[in-house]
């Protein structure tokens, strides 16, 4: 017989079962989705850049144009969201489900990534390691939790950035990660990267140099105050979109996360939750469809929502979804998710108020 973990759908309390290798098989999974919904469309992927860059192109000639403060704010909040839909494309590329063509991903995968200052083959092979490892709690390189006796244990500074500023500490993560991971995303000595890796990651971080150094002139040139209204506020928009969406993704007391050797890929890609985004969904690129998109990373962004529909059959009860408002989810999790249980194969966020 399944566990059960208590999941809260509009007020109401449901039992869903955890998910268990022993119950599906990546092949299975696969089999589910029609194979066309794995393939890629270069002209379709194009699209969407072209549309998210023109998008932003325009708010920031409307910003030059109107130079109203009453404008300015609607300019901070679109930009940066914006900002972060082109992300969105950037992570396609990373993923390769942009084109079939590497070189094609990559080229795409900059002009995504370095205008908003994220070293694409830095974050990209992060990334990786994080799809890789969802889940496994001494593996996993995005959004994992620390146990109880780590969490008492950490510098109370650390404790502000990880768990009341995390939303803003994304550049931060770049340079020097989280908690037990050293190394940056931007050196190629790093250990996140393979000796084969570190002329991408060297390409990256000079794309990224470059921009920063063409920010730089601008704020010189054109003045440090235009240089906060129109890239800097955005910017953090962003970050704080990013932030956000990522964290909800991989935060919930619903979420399993598993010690070696519990862990498996199926397992662990099962281990996030889809939510909704509203309006912002099509926005960002249906990327708050996170199940699918973690156990099959290949499929495109415009194939989830179709791609998704199929695996919830599949999957059943098993499928973690919530149609919490994104507020409320966020304050649940912001409150309830701090550590996990020093001991245990199969743990829960847990926080001190619990």
């Amino acid at each position: 017989m399944l566990k059960t973990n208590t999941l809260f759908k509009d007020s109401t309390i449901v039992e869903k079962p955890i998910a268990d290798s022993r119950q599906f098989k990546l092949a299975d999974l696969k089999n589910s989705i029609p194979e066309d919904l794995f393939q890629s469309s270069v002209g379709k992927s194009l699209f969407y850049f072209f549309l998210d860059t023109s998008i932003i192109a325009i708010l920031f000639g409307l910003a030059l144009y109107l130079d109203s403060w009453a404008f300015y704010p609607i300019y901070w909040f679109l930009q940066g969201t914006f900002f972060w839909a082109l992300f969105v494309v950037g992570h396609d590329c990373g993923h390769g489900s942009f084109s079939k063509y590497k070189w094609v991903n990559d080229f795409f995968g900059h002009l995504s990534h370095t205008p908003i200052l994220v070293p694409y083959h830095g974050w990209r092979i992060s990334h990786r390691t994080h799809h890789n490892n969802t889940g496994n709690l001494d593996k996993d390189e995005s959004w994992y939790p620390i146990s109880k006796t780590e969490y008492q244990n950490l510098h109370w500074s650390t404790k502000i950035l990880r768990y009341k500023l995390f939303l803003f500490v994304f550049p931060l993560y770049l340079f020097v990660r989280s908690p037990k991971k050293e190394g940056s995303h931007f050196l190629p000595s790093s250990n996140l990267f393979t000796p084969s890796e570190k002329v991408q990651v060297v390409t990256s971080t000079v794309s990224w140099i470059m921009m920063i150094s063409l920010l730089s002139y601008l704020g010189i040139e054109f003045g440090f105050l235009n240089l906060l209204k129109l890239y800097i506020i955005p910017y953090f928009v962003f970050v704080v979109w990013l932030s956000l969406v990522t964290y909800l993704h991989h935060t919930d007391t619903t979420i399993p996360w598993y010690r070696p050797p519990n862990w498996n890929y199926v397992k662990g890609a099962l281990s996030t939750i889809d939510r909704s985004y509203g309006i912002f969904e099509p926005i960002h690129h249906n990327i708050g469809t996170h199940v699918v998109h973690h156990i099959f990373s290949k499929i495109p962004h415009y194939n989830l929502l179709e791609a998704n529909k199929h695996l919830k059959q599949a999957l059943g009860n098993s499928h973690n979804s919530s149609k919490e408002s994104i507020w409320k989810a966020f304050w649940k999790s912001y409150n309830d998710c701090h550590f996990v249980p020093d001991e245990g194969d199969t743990v829960y966020y847990s926080s001190n108020s619990r």
